[in-house]
C-alpha cells in the first residue's frame, strides 16, 4: 500500500465559495493566449526571480519539482538559442508535424522564423 502525505495547511472552502473560485478560475483560464509580443525593455531582476520561485512550485511527481529555469540576458547566447529554436522548428515543420495541425495554423502566419527570443 502506498503512503499518503497529509496536506496539513490545505484550505477548505465553504461550497458556494468553490464554486465560485472554480468559476473564476475558468474565466480567467479561458482568456490566456498565446501572444508574441515581446519588448526589449529591461526587466527587474527582483521580479524575474519571484517569477521562478513561483513556477518552481509547480505540481510534480513525488513533489521533487524537477524543472530548470533559465534566464538569459547575453545577446551572443540568445542568438545562439534563437538560432537552434529555427533548426529544431524546420525539422518539425518539415517531418513531424501533422498535416492537419499545419493546415490550422496556417491563418496565424507561424512558420520555423523565431526570432524574438533575441529581442526579450
Amino acid at each position: 500500500m502506498s503512503k499518503q502525505v497529509q496536506l496539513t495547511d490545505f484550505p477548505r472552502y465553504p461550497e458556494e465559495e468553490m464554486r465560485q473560485r472554480a468559476a473564476d478560475f475558468y474565466s480567467d483560464s479561458a482568456r490566456r493566449r498565446s501572444v508574441r509580443d515581446f519588448a526589449d525593455t529591461p526587466v527587474d531582476r527582483e521580479v524575474i526571480e519571484s517569477c521562478l520561485r513561483a513556477a518552481g512550485t509547480a505540481p510534480s511527481g513525488a513533489n521533487l519539482q524537477p524543472w530548470h529555469f533559465v534566464a538569459v540576458s547575453d545577446p551572443d547566447l540568445k542568438e545562439k538559442i534563437r538560432v537552434g529554436a529555427e533548426h529544431e522548428e524546420r525539422e518539425f515543420y518539415s517531418h513531424r508535424a501533422p498535416q492537419e495541425w499545419l493546415r490550422a495554423i496556417e491563418p496565424l502566419g507561424t512558420d520555423a522564423s523565431k526570432p524574438l527570443p533575441e529581442v526579450a
